[in-house]
């Protein structure tokens, strides 16, 4: 079931988004918590937080090289019907999602300010997960409601993956809601909302934003899943945004088969052309 814009909780120009370019949900996603002792955040069908996914992960999960990375990286046929894989997905940005904290809505909080300013400009610069250390790779899908997925997989240092895993943890209790001034002095209202994930990899986190502002006097919301599975010192990122709802469907999907196609690949095996019947 889709769900639409405007109902519920959550770069180029403001202008781009009127056009109609502007779905593109450009983070890499991030990560919520550490698999040493911590929670996965939003794993789970239930949406019950939950560190342990595939028993044994890291332990199997070998070094991510450029061409495992590229191997890992999913594809038309992991999303199914409707999906296109896009070129260019490097340079997709929106920057409805992007500004200035409104710091007085905090009070005195001024650490979960800290925290939703830290996560409004990660969304800008690919790197929600901190700069990874060794290999990556990042393609671009969209679909006909003018959704748009960005996937990455990349490798990072294990403590500072476990360090950004957990700060984008407290982004759903700190960021539930708060706003933000765009370079133009548009105010823009935004929600971030923890969302479930499948129970795979070592740890997980979900999270939905939306973003409503306005365009020319036009009222738009921008809504966005993300998502992110840590395997090892290596994860996979992804966000699927749009002006016209998001479908959890396909992020869910996305994640799944991403996970197998990642740990495939750090066990030394190649991924299948055709992905697997769903887990249970």
């Amino acid at each position: 079931m889709k769900r639409r814009s405007g109902g519920g909780p959550a770069v180029r120009s403001l202008a781009t988004l009127a056009t109609g370019l502007a779905v593109a949900a450009v983070l890499p996603i991030a990560a919520a918590c550490s698999n040493d002792g911590g929670n996965g955040g939003g794993g789970g069908g239930s949406g019950s937080p939950s560190a342990s996914g595939s028993p044994g992960a890291s332990a199997s999960a070998g070094v991510l090289t450029a061409a495992g990375a590229r191997s890992a990286l999913i594809t038309e046929a992991d999303l199914g019907y409707g999906w296109n894989e896009e070129k260019g997905a490097a340079g997709w940005r929106d920057s409805l999602p992007v500004g200035k904290v409104d710091i007085a809505e905090f009070l005195d909080d001024k650490a979960s300010a800290a925290v939703c300013q830290k996560f409004v400009d990660a969304l800008y610069t690919d790197e929600l997960l901190g700069k990874p250390s060794g290999a990556s790779a990042l393609t671009g899908f969209s679909d006909a409601d003018r959704a748009r997925m960005l996937y990455q997989v990349a490798s990072y240092d294990r403590n500072r993956l476990d360090d950004s895993m957990a700060w984008l943890r407290t982004v759903p209790s700190a960021c539930d809601q708060f706003t933000i001034t765009g370079d133009g002095g548009g105010k823009r209202t935004v929600q971030v909302v923890e969302a479930p994930l499948p129970k795979t990899g070592d740890a997980r986190q979900g999270l939905n934003m939306t973003v409503k502002g306005t365009v020319d006097g036009e009222p738009l919301t921008f809504t966005a899943d993300i998502a992110a599975v840590r395997v090892g010192s290596s994860a996979i990122t992804v966000t699927n945004g749009g002006l016209d709802g998001v479908e959890l469907g396909s992020t869910r999907q996305a994640v799944e088969q991403g996970t197998r196609r990642l740990e495939a690949v750090l066990a030394g095996k190649t991924p299948p052309e055709q992905p697997p019947g769903p887990q249970d």
